[in-house]
């Protein structure tokens, strides 16, 4: 699938299940809430933080879709073609960052102990 066609699906479900979008604040809000919940399995899968054991079911897989899904939503609503904005993106950071990653010598391997 790609982004184009995850933004045209998104779409279809919310004209068929969803009634409409909800607005683009309150998406914004829900999308800020989707990272949240990402990040606290984040937190305690990678990070120093133990688990609840209300948490223990928590699927990053289904977290980040769901941060994904929000993000579509706001694509759609705001009119951004997020294949075409994700194309751009990547010249800018190709342009910027061609030399920038390589003469770090923070992710130089060789360098690395």
């Amino acid at each position: 699938m790609t982004i184009s066609e995850a933004q045209q699906q998104v779409d279809a479900w919310i004209r068929q299940y969803g009634v409409r979008y909800f607005s683009e604040l309150t998406n914004f809000a829900i999308l800020t809430e989707e990272v949240g919940e990402l990040a606290r399995i984040f937190a305690r899968k990678y990070g120093e933080q133990s688990s609840k054991e209300s948490e223990t079911d928590k699927d990053l897989a289904d977290e980040m879709a769901d941060v994904l899904w929000v993000l579509l939503c706001l694509a759609n609503q705001t009119g951004v073609d997020l294949n075409e904005a994700l194309k751009k993106n990547f010249e800018k950071k190709t342009l910027r960052d061609r030399q920038r990653h390589h003469n770090n010598p923070k992710l130089n391997t060789k360098s690395q102990k």
